[in-house]
């Protein structure tokens, strides 16, 4: 059984088609994130599991169960958004019961089950905070504790980390990968950013107009991309793609090459570059060059590289770390 399974799901809006039959299957207590462009239908695709869009074709189970014309309070499902959409007058631990408060809980039952739900997010010191006196991170936990103590079957995150800070993403990242360690609950999370789906990911699905590009780990997206789209979204710096004749030269009708898979001499090598510009990020450097025969290519190399903006360089690709592409 799996924990989700969607069976050719379709969406239009009017004469729009933005799902364009969806099959997938994520197994229970997976961390599965689906990434792509703005547009590609990655949110819909969450709104649809979780009753908040009506699918226009296919079918939705979850747990085996299908919830295709369930109510979204019925599927066992629990959501983050973006916003924290936080009730600024309650405390956090209203706001974090709240769920229980409207069902009519005990009063002790929710007192413990939000003391528990606190516990695991570190939030007890903050019990009796109101919201305004929370960071971005700390509401941002609230909002997941308020999710966490319906014990539902499937957490849904639609792009939760976007509205803070780098260095707080960053720490997010890590304690909903520790979060995830800890419920073994199904997480579905959706994202823009690759990084997200390569930091936290058992299972990537990678959207584009609509269509899934390819599903696999981390290191198989990244390893094996299966279409030069996956190849160029997967990846920072994103890989080198070149078409045309250049493409032809290499014997493929799309050639691709990471920028951390060349090889940079100043005494030779497979094509001749021109150092462009130069960006020192500290443990590694980024070489922008142009390639007479291929154009603008990009290089990783160690922070401590000694090239210099318009030093005319060789550049090699590593044995067995092209990627060819037919289609």
């Amino acid at each position: 059984m799996h924990a989700v399974e969607l069976k050719n799901i379709q969406k239009s809006f009017g004469s729009a088609d933005v799902i364009k039959g969806v099959n997938l299957s994520i197994q229970p207590g997976e961390f599965c994130v689906f990434v792509g462009p703005s547009g590609c239908g990655k949110s819909t695709l969450l709104r649809m599991i979780s009753g908040l869009e009506t699918q226009t074709s296919g079918t939705i189970e979850i747990d085996g169960e299908d919830v295709s014309l369930q109510e979204p309070s019925k599927r066992g499902i629990a959501m983050v958004f973006q916003s924290y959409a936080l009730y600024p007058h309650l405390s956090v631990a209203e706001n974090i019961g709240f769920g229980l408060s409207l069902a009519h809980k005990p009063k002790a039952e929710i007192k413990q089950r939000v003391s528990e739900v606190a516990s695991v997010l570190q939030l007890e010191h903050l019990l009796d905070r109101k919201p305004k006196a929370l960071s971005g991170g700390q509401r941002q936990r609230v909002a997941i504790g308020r999710a966490i103590i319906r014990n539902p079957k499937v957490f849904l995150f639609d792009e939760p980390l976007s509205n803070l800070d780098a260095a707080l993403r960053a720490q997010m990242r890590l304690e909903l990968a520790d979060l995830h360690e800890r419920l073994k609950t199904t997480m579905i999370y959706v994202t823009h950013d690759q990084v997200e789906a390569m930091t936290m990911a058992d299972k990537i699905v990678v959207l584009n107009a609509g269509k899934i590009e390819q599903v696999g780990s981390p290191m198989e997206l990244y390893h094996h991309p299966a279409t030069p789209f996956v190849a160029g979204f997967i990846g920072s710096p994103k890989m080198n793609i070149y078409e045309g004749e250049f493409a032809a030269s290499m014997g493929c009708k799309t050639y691709g090459i990471r920028p951390e898979h060349l090889v940079v001499s100043a005494e030779n090598g497979q094509w001749r570059a021109e150092v462009k510009h130069i960006e020192r990020l500290g443990a590694d450097t980024i070489l922008h060059m142009n390639v007479a025969e291929a154009g603008p290519m990009t290089a990783r190399l160690p922070g401590d590289c000694e090239y210099r903006t318009g030093t005319t360089l060789w550049v090699s690709p590593e044995q067995n770390r092209e990627h060819r592409f037919e289609i």
